[in-house]
Parts: C-alpha cells; sequence; structure tokens
C-alpha cells in the first residue's frame, strides 16, 4: 500500500493530504452541508484504500483547522455554516456601537489592563515619548456567548492621566473617550493580516492551534485635533465567522 499517490503534473503528496484535500473540496463546493456526520474512520479507510490511523491523522489536521469537530462515541461532523460579521474599517463608530447597530448579541469581557514594556511599533504610531507609559487594555468579545475576538487597545498614559486607574472598567474605548469630550474619530494606517492563536489566545478564542485568525491593526484619531487616541490590534477568530469588511 503506498504512502503517496501522484497528481496531475506527477507531484507526488501523501495520502494523508489527499484525504484532508478531497474532504476540503467537498467542504468548499457545499458537497458536505453544515452539521453533517463525516463517514467513519474505517469507511474513509476503505475509500481510500490506506490505514485508519492515516485517515485519523487527516481528520485530526482537519479538526486543528477548525472545520470538523468530535461528538464523543458518535464520529466527526463539519462544523455549522459560519456566521457573518459586518466590519466597517473607518474607524468613525466603535465596535460595541456597529454589532448593535447590526441587531448582534453583544458581549464584552474586559479582562486585562497593564503598563506595557517600550514598544517601538506601538510608541510611534502614538507618538509617545520612550519615558511615557503606555497601557495595553484588552476585552473579549462574544457573539451567542461564542468568543469571537480579542481587542487590544494600546492608549498613553501622558494624552489619558487616569487611564491606570479607568482602563480596567472600560468595555467601550469609544465610549470612555466621549466622555472625555471626544466626539469624532476617524482611522489611519489600518493593515490586515493573519496568524496563528498563541496557547493563551486558544484559550481565550476556545479554538485550535491551527484555527487562522485575522488581523486588523489601526490607529483611532481624533477628527478635530488630527491626534492619535489609541493604537488597536484586534484578533478575529477565523472558524466560526465570515467578515464582509467595508470602508463606509
Amino acid at each position: 500500500m503506498r504512502d503517496e499517490k501522484e497528481r496531475n503534473g506527477g507531484i507526488l503528496i501523501s495520502q494523508e493530504k489527499v484525504i484532508v484535500d478531497d474532504i476540503m473540496n467537498s467542504i468548499i463546493t457545499k458537497m458536505i452541508k453544515p452539521g453533517t456526520k463525516l463517514p467513519s474512520e474505517n469507511e474513509l479507510a476503505e475509500k481510500y484504500r490506506v490505514p485508519r490511523m492515516t485517515v485519523r491523522k487527516a481528520l485530526m489536521i482537519l479538526e486543528e483547522r477548525g472545520f470538523i469537530y468530535a461528538k464523543q462515541g458518535k464520529g466527526r461532523y463539519l462544523k455549522e455554516e459560519s456566521m457573518k460579521i459586518q466590519l466597517n474599517l473607518s474607524g468613525k463608530t466603535s465596535f460595541t456601537s456597529k454589532m448593535k447597530q447590526l441587531g448582534y448579541p453583544l458581549k464584552t469581557l474586559n479582562f486585562y489592563c497593564e503598563k506595557i514594556s517600550y514598544d517601538p511599533i506601538v510608541y510611534e504610531n502614538l507618538k509617545a515619548e520612550p519615558n511615557t507609559a503606555v497601557y495595553k487594555i484588552s476585552r473579549m468579545r462574544y457573539l451567542n456567548n461564542e468568543p469571537i475576538a480579542i481587542h487590544n487597545s494600546y492608549v498613553s498614559e501622558a494624552r489619558f492621566p487616569s487611564i491606570k486607574d479607568d482602563g480596567p472598567f472600560i468595555e467601550s474605548m469609544f465610549a470612555y473617550y466621549q466622555k472625555l469630550g471626544y466626539t469624532d474619530f476617524s482611522s489611519s494606517q489600518t493593515l490586515l493580516s493573519i496568524t496563528f492563536p498563541t496557547t493563551a489566545e486558544q484559550e481565550l478564542l476556545a479554538c485550535k492551534s491551527m484555527v487562522p485568525l485575522m488581523v486588523v491593526e489601526s490607529n483611532c484619531i481624533d477628527d478635530q485635533t488630527k491626534t492619535v487616541l489609541e493604537h488597536t490590534k484586534i484578533l478575529y477568530r477565523g472558524d466560526k465567522f465570515k467578515y464582509e469588511i467595508t470602508i463606509d
């Protein structure tokens, strides 16, 4: 029994990857519907003419990527269809307000507020002097009681002198700024990238190590003074949600 299979172009790939690719293709083309139970390991081993262990490794890869899940004693199932979330990158409205306007059942938990060590990128974005204290404020975002994102805000104590005391209680940074007299906001230098979660982020987001995270980094600007209020880094979970990006 061969461990490799030749495909178009004469490229040899492992049977394990063949199984992963075939199941992924069935998911993408909707041949397998969300919630559907997958064939058993024995059935897949017979179909692909490989050892059961090869099938198990392939299924574990799909689980790590967040496409399927196992039910104890019942088998593996394709995850339910991802919820579509509209993200507006203009920076004019807070994430909390956006979700409420769209009718999403959003819950926020502030779980971290600490002074950070000097970070040249964060300090440069904030236009902060090296000897200035900068605080990182992190909030978990939940939709339907499922973790969707980690919001990290970096704020200079020089601009917000009471941020050390106020930070642990902030759920919406925009609401906090508005209480201090800021009214109109925009964003600048918005960057999109993809990463994979650290061990701590896996625990917070209840996801596997190979679930991709969409990273959005930007600066929140006060429109009246054109000064940077905060540098933001948001990690969005990529397996349970689809994101519709707008810039209106």
